[in-house]
């Protein structure tokens, strides 16, 4: 069974950090380019950041830009999402996707391209 599975979410204050993971099963990721998407009450999902399989090339939503570190382990299938400076806007349900593709492409922005997606951890900024 093809599997990603977020991990890391939580309650934090104004200013903290959080490091979301996400692990697949099933399946090597190293052939995928890897995204983040966030959904927040009452709004529609929205791209925050991903990474490509060939070189692990990293992009940003302007939300996330300087804040927001992606990171991917292929030895242990796992993509990370390092969150520092967090504001109660970034609250939200964090979602990670799956997209295979081996050139050194990804979007944040076209959540169509990707095929496999996780359950979605929680995240709260609030004091």
């Amino acid at each position: 069974q093809l599997q990603l599975v977020e991990s890391g979410g939580g309650l934090v204050q104004p200013g903290g950090s959080l490091r979301l993971s996400c692990v697949a099963s099933g399946f090597t990721l190293n052939y995928y380019a890897i995204a983040w998407f966030r959904q927040a009450p009452g709004k529609e999902r929205e791209g925050v950041s991903c990474i490509t399989s060939a070189e692990g090339s990293t992009y940003y939503a302007d939300s996330a830009k300087g804040r927001f570190t992606i990171s991917r382990d292929n030895a242990k299938n796992t993509v990370s999402l390092q969150m520092n400076s967090l504001k109660p806007e970034d609250t939200a349900v964090y979602y990670c996707a799956a997209d295979l593709r081996l050139d050194n492409q990804c979007s944040y922005d076209r959540e169509y391209e990707y095929d496999y997606w996780g359950q979605g951890t929680q995240v709260t900024v609030s004091s």
